[in-house]
């Protein structure tokens, strides 16, 4: 896979199209490929700051461990996504594990080359500004659902997120690649109650459940039933 392989996956994206030119050119230039096994980490939490990455292929689970080692995923991404731009405003360790699901391709763009391409080009720090607030965005949003909304609109709500990118592509996914245990662990519900909730949008024709996958077959459905 060549530069322009790279660019034109990225390219499916919302804020990697929508980048100047040449800081596009920026990025790929610096970047470098990485290859991940089923189950390595990318980084944990608490390692120093790598720089900036993007999905190229395969799917990556974003989530947090405590001491008891109870799982909280906070998003499984996928190509076109970019991720890691936290450490590049304040330098500090990250704050969560990044950690392939199956076979996974990244690019990553080393943190003291993008760290120098900015300090030639501070205009394109509003472009990372961006990048982050879109997520600080979709984070207030899983905070007000956890407080507020039944389970069965959050867990709508948030098939519906992955299967647009988290706002980032323009055509929507039909199957996801999504084991109900790490659905149940972004919504802070139990495995059974996942399940149930699954099968009721699968008995209305909503969504076809497999092994490890869910397939979106009324796309208009799940989203009415993402904002009852």
């Amino acid at each position: 896979m060549d530069v322009e392989q790279w660019r034109s996956r990225l390219a499916t994206g919302h804020w990697f199209s929508h980048l100047p030119a040449p800081f596009q050119h920026s990025l790929l230039a610096h970047a470098r490929l990485r290859q991940l096994a089923p189950g390595q980490y990318l980084f944990k939490r608490g390692d120093p700051p790598c720089g900036l990455y993007a999905v190229l292929e395969g799917t990556l689970r974003v989530s947090a461990v405590n001491e008891h080692g109870k799982e909280a995923v906070l998003s499984l991404v996928e190509l076109p996504y970019w991720f890691g731009e936290i450490c590049l405003f304040d330098g500090l360790p990250r704050t969560h594990d990044a950690c392939a699901v199956g076979p996974c391709t990244l690019l990553q763009v080393p943190q003291q080359a993008l760290l120098k391409v900015l300090d030639e080009n501070p205009r394109y720090w509003r472009d990372l500004a961006l990048l982050m607030s879109q997520k600080l965005r979709l984070s207030f949003i899983g905070l007000e659902q956890l407080s507020l909304m039944p389970a069965s609109v959050r867990l709508a709500h948030r098939l519906l997120m992955i299967v647009e990118g988290y706002g980032d592509i323009e055509h929507s996914r039909r199957v996801l690649q999504l084991p109900q245990e790490d659905l149940a662990a972004m919504l802070s519900l139990s495995r059974q109650t996942t399940n149930a909730l699954l099968k009721d949008l699968q008995a209305q024709g909503v969504v076809r459940l497999g092994y490890g996958e869910i397939e979106i077959l009324d796309a208009r459905r799940l989203r009415e039933a993402a904002q009852t």
